[in-house]
């Protein structure tokens, strides 16, 4: 390992994984919610079942707060 200016070595540099899976869960999580306000503002002409319910609307939302709270709580360790 080499050893930077500022006293740390290459793996204290490094992102974790879970810095990057959070990063991808939020762009996954816009586009899905994008997705469930296009339905909203038009919607198809023969719904499903449950299509009242804005299934990807929700999950949209969730799985865009899961990866904000991973790529948030690991965008500081290495820097």
């Amino acid at each position: 390992m080499t050893e930077e200016p500022n006293g740390q070595s290459d793996y204290e540099q490094m992102k974790p994984i879970w810095y990057f899976v959070g990063v991808i869960l939020t762009v996954i999580g816009i586009l899905v919610v994008i997705s469930g306000v296009m339905n909203l503002i038009n919607p198809p002409l023969e719904p499903t079942v449950l299509a009242h319910l804005h299934v990807n609307l929700w999950w949209g939302l969730i799985i865009t707060v899961a990866g904000l709270a991973m790529w948030l709580t690991n965008r500081r360790v290495g820097s």
